[in-house]
C-alpha cells in the first residue's frame, strides 16, 4: 500500500488588539477550529500570529511548505488590519526576490500573448480567507444596499486574494462571520466553519 505524503496547513491570524475593545478572542476561536480540523485530518499545522512578530524568510518557507493557507482576520475599515498589509508586503517581496513565489508578472517581450498574472509558482497551493465583520450579511450581494451596491465580500477582499492568485494559488470560497458586534451568532458560526472546511474538499 502506497504511503500518502502528509499535507500541511498554514494558519495566519491577522488580528490586531485594541485593549478593552477588541481582544481577538473570536478570531482566535476560529483559528482553533481550523487547527483542530486539520490536525484531525492528519495535516501538519503551521501557524503565524502576525501581532506577535515574524521573520519574512521563515514565512516564505512556511508558504512553500503549505498545501493550504488560511488567513483569519477581522475586517477593520473594510480591510484586514494594517499589520497584515505590512506582512504581505514583506512576505511577497521576499518570495519574489529569490523567484520562489513567482517569476515576474508572467508577461514576456518575446511572447506578448502571455497574460499579466501568469508567472506564479504557487500553483499547487490553495488560499482562503475566514473573516469576522461588524457588517450584517444583508449588506452584501444586494443591489438595494446603498453602501456596497451589490458588491460581495469576495469583491471587497480582492486586494487580499489577488496576491495569492497572482502567484498562482487557487482561491477557495471564503467564510464570513457577520454582525459580530451587534447581532452575531458566534457559536453557530464556529460550527458552520467546521462544515465549511469539510465542504471545500481540501483533502
Amino acid at each position: 500500500m502506497e504511503m500518502r505524503e502528509q499535507k500541511t496547513a498554514l494558519l495566519i491570524n491577522a488580528h490586531l488588539t485594541y485593549p478593552n475593545r477588541s481582544e481577538g478572542k473570536l478570531n482566535a476561536s476560529f483559528q482553533e477550529v481550523a487547527r483542530d480540523f486539520f490536525l484531525a485530518q492528519g495535516y501538519e499545522v503551521l501557524e503565524t500570529k502576525i501581532e506577535n512578530g515574524y521573520d519574512s524568510e521563515q514565512e516564505v518557507a512556511k508558504h512553500l511548505a503549505a498545501d493550504i493557507i488560511i488567513l483569519q482576520t477581522p475586517i477593520n475599515w473594510f480591510g484586514a488590519p494594517w499589520i497584515y498589509k505590512k506582512y504581505t508586503d514583506e512576505l511577497f517581496e521576499a518570495g519574489y526576490v529569490k523567484r520562489e513565489f513567482l517569476d515576474g508578472d508572467g508577461r514576456s517581450r518575446q511572447d506578448m500573448s502571455r497574460q499579466y498574472g501568469s508567472g506564479g509558482k504557487l500553483l499547487s497551493k490553495k488560499f482562503m480567507v475566514s473573516a469576522t465583520w461588524n457588517a450584517p450579511e444583508a449588506a452584501f450581494g444586494n443591489d438595494s444596499q446603498k453602501l456596497m451596491q451589490g458588491k460581495t465580500t469576495a469583491d471587497l477582499l480582492l486586494n487580499i486574494t489577488s496576491n495569492y492568485a497572482f502567484c498562482g494559488s487557487t482561491i477557495l470560497p471564503g467564510f464570513n462571520s457577520f454582525d459580530v458586534v451587534k447581532n452575531g451568532t458566534p457559536k453557530e458560526d464556529l460550527e458552520s466553519y467546521r462544515a465549511h472546511l469539510e465542504a471545500i474538499n481540501i483533502s
